[in-house]
């Protein structure tokens, strides 16, 4: 299948588009501001409570008349413009597939080694969110504004957070514990050839996100040309950016010196953090995001959230919990205290947290209503700096291929580390109400991750959408659901090369991921949650119909709340979040549950931890059968505090292929 790199078959429709939407582009803008005049956010109100002269109101009253004359002004060029934009929309195509030529400007993409399916298996990292980047007058209702900046502070966010090193800390310990639990294969376990940095028995295993300013980080935020630190070694096969640091126990408790091994020079644990502290990276501030000491979202502060930067796996040995955080901390005074997070619920087969952080080697991201498309283009930009490869601008304009008029697309961006083979979207036909007006739909995808010794390819399945908003369209979802399975099982016929007797292809994972718009919790969605859609695919935070696992927390915020100084920034969002009292705060409830008390500091019992309406999905049919997926980590995001209403979700897969390390 050919991947579409420009929306148009030909540069003459490119040029002819460009100028129809040059006539229409004034009008959409003067409409644009002048709507949002009128549409203040919580942040704008408070700013306007403290002005005594009422100069905002001056200005409103100033620049209302002259954006409506100007307005009136630009209806007929934009017409015009309409009349020739419209009919050229039966020519373009789904999406535009973007790849990134200058891999010095992906510092992800070039640390990434392809999978050859040797030793335990591999794991990959799937990431979702929705961003909110609707037009400025339309986002202003879901309590968030200028949007094309955000969109850029949510590039730089994103990849900044995924980029960073990925720190493995060995722990020795000579005794037992009471806690025990499985230990991350992907953090712990080297999975390429190399075997030099698995001679130590684990007694604790912890990942540290710790803030990291260095080749990524630094110079990416002032955009400049990133060079390639190397270092010393070759970094093992699916441990891209990553660091291992040893800590020897002993039989009192104490701990000693830390040893480190460094993979491609990223960290020094003793030494000074040359790398981490090189460069005072320039983050542009959004003006819904107030950033503080201490707010470690874009990774630009000395100091990172406590339970983000410490993962905690206990597996054989006893350590006081005290004397690791007196004789864990980094000489460099990277993190400023680090903490021993234990599992809250041990019968887990993986582990789960809330994190101020994006998932290191971050491998997959599917995103949802990046509608505008000036900030998506500002957003691929930077995501570029991470992920070599993006599909954007997905969906059809007017009346191609859906049953009505479509006004913007669907909102859906999709970015890899690894190279797209095959894309394919689909628009759902059923909209109601204003859903209509956007072309949403599906977009599937087909990834190759590796290679096998007999030069068989090893692909992935990812399919990314975003269902019916609107509350109570119960019967819209579940045929949107049914269209999902149908023109998946479509597209993997389509694209597959492989039979069974001669297999070309080894799948290794199958994973659905974007905003379903209902829970599970829900009174309303139970005829979601009953779907035959959960009969094929597994969701790791649900335990059945109805029923969420204790830790699952909901992943809608209250949009009135997004900009109070307990939760404008990610350290503190997730620490608001790590409490029910905070989460009843914060996050939206079902609206059956006392639907006539305020969202805002109630104190009633509500059934969940709130709506969870953003999912990560996978299956385990349809893939090698030799092969098993199981879940590694589950995280709830907080990265992106202030600049959208939902929490972002990241789901890490183990690719287990049953055969023994070298």
């Amino acid at each position: 299948m050919v991947l579409y790199t420009s929306p148009f078959p030909n540069s003459f429709l490119s040029v002819l588009h460009s100028f129809s939407w040059g006539l229409i582009f004034p009008c959409y803008w003067f409409a644009d501001r002048l709507v949002a005049s009128f549409v203040p956010t919580t942040y704008e109100k408070r700013q306007r409570a403290d002005d005594p002269c009422y100069f905002h109101a001056l200005c409103i009253i100033i620049t209302t008349p002259i954006y409506l004359a100007l307005l009136v002004a630009s209806l007929p060029f934009a017409l015009i413009g309409f009349l020739l934009w419209s009919p050229l929309q039966s020519a373009r195509r789904p999406y535009i597939y973007s790849r990134l030529e200058d891999k010095s400007h992906a510092n992800g993409a070039t640390l990434l080694t392809e999978w050859k399916a040797a030793g335990n298996g591999k794991s990959f990292c799937f990431g979702s969110a929705n961003v909110c980047l609707l037009p400025d007058s339309l986002a202003r209702f879901n309590n968030v504004f200028n949007t094309q900046a955000r969109a850029k502070e949510i590039g730089r966010r994103i990849r900044n957070g995924a980029s960073r090193p990925q720190i493995k800390i060995y722990i020795d310990s000579p005794t037992n514990t009471s806690i025990s639990a499985a230990s991350f294969s992907s953090l712990v376990s080297p999975q390429g050839g190399d075997s030099t940095n698995r001679t130590v028995n684990v007694g604790i295993k912890r990942t540290t996100s710790m803030e990291y300013k260095g080749d990524n980080s630094g110079s990416n935020n002032s955009e400049d040309g990133r060079e390639d630190k190397g270092g010393n070694g070759e970094p093992n096969e699916g441990e891209e950016n990553t660091c291992i640091v040893r800590i020897n126990g002993e039989d009192n408790g104490h701990m000693s010196d830390i040893e480190t091994d460094t993979v491609n020079g990223q960290a020094n644990a003793s030494g000074p953090a040359e790398h981490s502290l090189e460069g005072d990276a320039e983050i542009s501030k959004t003006p819904n995001h107030k950033q503080k000491e201490g707010d470690s979202g874009s990774l630009d502060s000395y100091s990172a959230s406590r339970e983000s930067l410490v993962k905690v796996r206990v597996g054989d040995g006893t350590v006081d919990q005290s004397t690791v955080n007196n004789k864990l901390l980094y000489k460099a005074s990277v993190m400023k205290k680090t903490s021993v997070r234990k599992k809250k619920h041990t019968d887990e087969t993986f582990d789960h947290e809330i994190s101020a952080f994006f998932p290191a080697n971050l491998d997959f991201l599917c995103l949802q209503e990046v509608f505008d498309k000036r900030a998506a283009e500002k957003l691929k930009e930077q995501l570029h700096h991470y992920f070599e490869y993006i599909v954007y601008d997905v969906g059809v304009y007017s009346c191609h291929a859906c049953c009505s008029f479509k006004f913007v697309n669907s909102g859906l961006l999709f970015a890899s580390r690894y190279p797209v083979m095959d894309a394919a979207y689909h628009c759902y036909p059923n909209g109601k109400g204003t859903d209509s007006l956007a072309s949403k739909g599906a977009l599937f995808l087909k990834v190759q991750v590796g290679s096998t010794p007999q030069d068989q390819r090893i692909v992935g399945y990812i399919s990314c959408t975003h269902l019916q908003a609107i509350a109570g369209d119960t019967t819209v979802r579940c045929e949107q659901l049914d269209m999902l399975q149908d023109w998946l099982s479509e597209f993997r016929k389509s694209t597959s090369s492989s039979s069974t007797a001669n297999p070309e292809e080894l799948v290794a994972f199958d994973v659905i991921c974007g905003d379903l718009n209902f829970d599970n919790c829900s009174s309303e969605d139970k005829l979601e949650q009953q779907h035959s859609l959960f009969t094929h695919y597994k969701d790791p935070c649900r335990i059945g119909p109805g029923e969420d696992k204790p830790w699952a927390i909901g992943t809608l915020l209250d949009p009135e709340g997004l900009y109070d100084d307990e939760v404008c920034t990610p350290d503190n969002l997730q620490k608001v979040l790590e409490s029910e009292e905070g989460r009843k705060g914060y996050l939206v409830y079902p609206t059956s549950k006392n639907h006539n008390s305020s969202q805002k500091g109630r104190k009633a019992s509500l059934k969940g931890n709130g709506r969870r309406i953003d999912y990560m999905l996978y299956t385990e049919e349809g893939l090698y059968l030799e092969w098993k997926v199981e879940v590694e980590e589950f995280s709830f995001i907080t990265q992106l505090a202030g600049l959208t209403d939902h929490l972002p979700v990241a789901m890490r897969l183990m690719v287990s292929t049953g055969e023994d390390d070298p």
